[in-house]
């Protein structure tokens, strides 16, 4: 009995979910912005995403979600294009999102200029993109900001600096920057850190 109940429990929410996402595709249909987001993005998230023509007519709609003003289309877009290596078709949507707050989107931004991914590299438009990412609690941004100043890539090195942004990372849960902040902090106090540190401890 239970088994019965189960399956059938089953076979009304897929129902429903297919009458949903057809209600979207009428929608969409008609340029609802939302509704050709929402049909769209089963089709290029979890396992669909997988399958290319399943994936490339989720996109279709994602992309039309996005000229009609849906803007978290058109963060998809830029983070898809991304990770496809694209990066001139990438970067419009990507300085989109991050100006909105996208952490993500300035994040690859800032890796997109630091490695010179079909753009000339800049360490300054890397590091101002970074930052914004830091600023949006990114720890792994932060760290890449810390090693920045570390190295004076396109500014002047600043171990005050390093030091801050390492502090930054660790607030945002990046367990390398609470790390590397702390190593600096004892060598700034004169605290011995790491091995050897462990090693003469053997022998007080």
């Amino acid at each position: 009995m239970l088994k019965i109940i189960v399956s059938l429990s089953l076979f009304i929410l897929s129902t429903l979910s297919a009458s949903q996402s057809e209600a979207f595709k009428v929608l969409c249909s008609d340029n609802n912005a939302t509704a050709c987001y929402e049909y769209a993005l089963p089709m290029v998230t979890g396992e669909n995403a997988k399958a290319q023509d399943i994936k490339e007519e989720g996109m279709s709609y994602i992309r039309k979600a996005c000229i009609l003003g849906e803007n978290r289309a058109c963060d998809l877009m830029g983070d898809n294009y991304y990770k496809d290596k694209s990066y001139i078709a990438a970067i419009p949507y990507l300085e989109k999102s991050c100006a909105r707050g996208i952490k993500s989107a300035c994040e690859s931004m800032g890796t997109i200029y630091r490695d010179g991914n079909d753009v000339k590299a800049d360490d300054v438009k890397s590091r101002e993109y970074y930052e914004q990412a830091c600023e949006l609690k990114s720890g792994d941004a932060c760290f890449n900001v810390a090693i920045i100043y570390r190295g004076g890539f396109g500014v002047e090195k600043s171990r005050e600096k390093e030091k801050a942004f390492y502090q930054k990372g660790c607030d945002a849960g990046l367990k390398a920057g609470c790390d590397r902040f702390t190593d600096l902090d004892n060598e700034d106090k004169g605290i011995e850190t790491g091995i050897w540190a462990t090693i003469k401890s053997w022998f007080n």
